[in-house]
């Protein structure tokens, strides 16, 4: 018997990928660090141990590892960037018609074959280089985004209600953060107790776990269409894909197109910021004055993943007398003023303290995504996420490559000019939804296109 209940899968998928996070990172970290120098990498608890005198030849030892590691991390993002988004658009996008098992199914597959091999380059201690390899698999068979792409347009599915998609896409962000502060508080101890090999092989299980689940116990949450399109060449079938997402703006009213632009816009540029100093945090905790070690960053992660519990418990308190719009700004604010805290964290007490501004950040996200679902008819529901995944793929990547690259060229005289950056750039989103209230747009008016969509449909 299958069941409509894609929790379990987003559980398991999430376990497996903020473990594998952090762990890629800081084994990047440390192999980098064993082939730079003579010196064994520091992995005893005690972080004073870290050197921060400048004269020391260490401290610059320290500072040409995080660079080097921060350009490593920035060619693996690089290297999966055009594969990665043409196949996220294709599996969502077919996804209205095929189901959506199918874009489910494949970002299992390509998540379980890139942890074997990156518990086998661990294992043999094959050249860093080989990790390249792990994205290639990643990005031909759908990311993390074309799953969590998936798994939001089946909750979309199944809401009638317009204010049950806004919690239920909320509860998949609790969801995430709850198993994201479990793993963020574990993975120094995985680490550090069984190594990265036996870490990488745990992460295999709960993806092996994930696909079974879904192969044989979930059940699609639309009717599977028979194929009308058989004699259709590939490069027809293809061209057809884009022209749904291109049709999605095209029909509609000059209002309705405007307002889901700029939605879509806000959702991005905060995409970009919050998704690209995210790996910046590990690399900026490792390095002087704070030098901490695995554990420590599991603590620092699951404090950060507390946002998503208050994240949700701030949608579903502000949702009774706020209007979505106004829950977005709430979560924008927050973050900048929490990326200027983070620029100027000298000790561990004020860097753990920087995480209170952060409680709502992922606010936003949930309510831009039911704002948006909003908007668009319950048949273009598919179209629409595949549209959000294409363009957080793209964003993903050009962001972390972009946050990397800029670290790297900033660690050496002001390691958290980064961050300050990031308080700078959300100044964009802010302005772009101040745009939207200008247009007096609410959740009834919405509703309301939404309607009048359906009904030329």
């Amino acid at each position: 018997m299958k069941i409509l209940f894609i929790e379990p899968a987003i559980f398991l998928s999430a376990f497996a990928f903020t473990l594998n996070s952090p762990l890629t990172t800081q084994y990047i970290y440390q192999r980098i660090w064993k082939e730079t120098s003579n010196y064994s990498y520091i992995e005893s608890s005690n972080i004073s141990e870290c050197e921060t005198n400048k004269s020391n030849p260490i401290y610059e030892l320290q500072k040409e590892v995080q660079k080097k590691a921060s350009l490593f991390s920035l060619q693996i993002d690089i290297s999966g960037l055009i594969p990665g988004i043409v196949v996220t658009f294709i599996l969502l996008s077919n996804s209205d018609q095929k189901g959506r098992k199918g874009a489910l199914i494949l970002p299992s597959i390509g998540a379980l074959s890139s942890n074997i091999w990156l518990c086998l380059v661990s294992y043999l201690d094959l050249p860093i280089q080989f990790l390249i390899a792990s994205t290639f698999i990643t990005a031909f068979c759908g990311n993390t985004t074309t799953f969590l792409g998936a798994c939001f347009a089946y909750i979309v599915d199944q809401c009638k209600e317009e204010k049950q998609k806004t919690l239920r896409i909320a509860i998949i962000d609790l969801i995430l953060g709850l198993v994201t502060g479990l793993t963020g508080l574990s993975s120094g101890y995985f680490i550090r107790k069984l190594g990265f090999m036996w870490t990488y092989f745990i992460v295999s299980l709960a993806l092996a776990t994930n696909l079974i689940y879904i192969l044989f116990f979930l059940e699609d949450s639309i009717s599977i269409s028979s194929p009308k399109d058989t004699s259709l060449s590939w490069s027809k079938k293809f061209k057809k894909l884009f022209l749904r997402a291109y049709m999605l703006f095209k029909n509609v009213s000059f209002k309705q197109r405007t307002l889901l632009c700029l939605l879509l816009f806000t959702m991005i540029t905060y995409f970009f910021v919050v998704i690209g100093s995210s790996p910046i945090f590990i690399l900026y905790e490792l390095n002087s004055p704070l030098c901490w070690d695995e554990v420590f960053i599991g603590y620092g992660s699951a404090l950060a993943s507390v946002s998503f519990l208050t994240s949700f418990l701030g949608i579903w308190l502000f949702s009774f007398c706020l209007k979505d719009i106004y829950i977005v700004f709430i979560g924008i604010c927050t973050t900048t003023g929490g990326m200027v805290m983070v620029t100027f964290a000298r000790t561990t007490l004020m860097m753990l303290l920087v995480r209170i501004p952060f409680l709502f950040t992922f606010m936003p996200m949930s309510v831009l995504r039911s704002m948006l679902s909003k908007v668009v008819p319950p048949t273009e529901q598919g179209t629409l996420f595949a549209c959000i995944a294409f363009l957080e793929t793209l964003t993903g990547i050009t962001a972390v490559s972009a946050f990397n690259g800029i670290y790297s060229a900033t660690v050496a005289w002001f390691s958290g000019f980064t961050f300050l950056l990031s308080a700078g750039l959300l100044l964009i989103p802010g302005i772009s939804l101040s745009v939207i209230m200008c247009t007096r747009w609410n959740e009834d008016h919405a509703l309301l296109i939404q309607e009048e969509s359906g009904e030329d449909i």
